[in-house]
C-alpha cells in the first residue's frame, strides 16, 4: 500500500512551499506539477533538502489546458495503480487576481481568466484526479504508511476569506471574490460526491492561507496588519497542519490557516 501526494501547481509561491513541506514532513511519494521548466522546478524544490529524490515526480500541467490535466492524471494512474496505491493528499492551488475596486473596472477578458484559473481549473483537476482517491471498498493504509499525511484522504483546494459571502463587508474584487465563492461551492458539492463513493475514506476541504508574501499579493502588502503578512514557509506549515488535524467532521467546509472555519 503506497499512499501518495499531489501539489498542483508547485512552481512558485504557496504551491512551491507546500511541495517542499510535504517532502520534508512525510514519507510519501509526491507528484508536483508545473506549466514549464519541470527540470528547473525540480532542482529548486529539492535544493537543500535531505530527502530521497526519487520520491519526487514532476509533471507538466496547465489548468487552462485540459489535455495536460488528463495526461498528468493518466501518468499518475500508471505510476500508482489503484487499488493498491491511491491519492492520499492533494493540494490544488492555482490562482490569479484582478482586483477591481468598482464595477467600472471589470474587464470581461480578465474576469474570465480569473474564473477559468481559480474556479474551472480546480474543477477540472477534480474531474481527472478524483478517480485516484480511495473508494469505500479499498483497504485503509496503516498508520506507518501515513507518516505525516492526513488519516482521511483529502483533496484540498485553495480558497480565500474574500470568497465568503457572509463575511463580505467591503465589496470590490468582483471576479476574485466570485471565483473563490465558486471554489467553496465546488468543495461542498464534490465532498457530497465523495460521501457516496468513498464514505469516510476521502473528503474535500477549502483552505484560506491568510495574506502570504508572494508576487501574487505584492500590491497589497502595505495594507496588511503587522504580524499578518506570512512567509510562504509559514503558510505551508500551517495549512498542512490544518489538513492533517481538521478531521472527517470538517469535511466540505473552508478552513483558515489557524484551523478556524471561514463561513460560507
Amino acid at each position: 500500500m503506497v499512499p501518495w501526494s499531489l501539489v498542483s501547481p508547485a512552481s512558485r509561491g504557496i504551491g512551491f512551499a507546500l511541495a517542499r513541506r510535504i517532502l520534508q514532513t512525510t514519507n510519501a511519494p509526491l507528484v508536483a506539477t508545473a506549466r514549464k521548466d519541470r527540470t528547473g522546478t525540480r532542482e529548486k524544490l529539492l535544493d537543500g533538502l535531505d530527502v530521497d529524490e526519487t520520491r519526487l515526480t514532476m509533471l507538466e500541467l496547465d489548468v487552462l489546458d485540459e489535455d495536460t490535466i488528463s495526461n498528468a492524471a493518466a501518468a499518475c494512474k500508471e505510476r500508482f495503480p489503484t487499488p493498491s496505491n491511491h491519492l492520499q493528499l492533494a493540494l490544488l492551488v492555482p490562482g490569479i487576481l484582478h482586483a477591481e475596486k468598482s464595477p467600472a473596472q471589470i474587464d470581461a477578458s480578465s474576469a474570465l481568466a480569473t474564473l477559468r484559473t481559480n474556479t474551472l481549473g480546480p474543477m477540472l483537476l477534480l474531474k481527472h484526479f478524483s478517480p485516484l482517491l480511495p473508494k469505500k471498498r479499498h483497504v485503509q493504509p496503516g498508520e506507518h504508511d501515513l507518516q505525516g499525511l492526513p488519516s482521511t484522504a483529502t483533496m484540498a483546494i485553495m480558497s480565500a476569506r474574500v470568497g465568503s459571502i457572509s463575511d463580505n463587508a467591503l465589496g470590490g474584487w468582483y471576479s476574485y471574490r466570485a471565483s473563490k465563492a465558486g471554489v467553496n461551492q465546488i468543495v461542498k458539492t464534490f465532498d457530497n460526491h465523495l460521501r457516496t463513493v468513498s464514505g469516510d475514506k476521502a473528503m474535500s476541504v477549502a483552505l484560506h492561507p491568510g495574506t502570504v508574501k508572494t508576487e501574487f499579493s505584492k500590491d497589497f502588502w502595505g495594507g496588511v496588519k503587522e504580524g499578518k503578512l506570512f512567509e510562504t514557509e509559514f503558510a505551508a506549515e500551517r495549512l498542512v497542519d490544518v489538513v492533517r488535524n481538521v478531521g472527517i467532521e470538517g469535511r466540505g467546509r473552508c478552513w483558515d490557516w489557524e484551523g478556524k472555519e471561514v463561513p460560507p
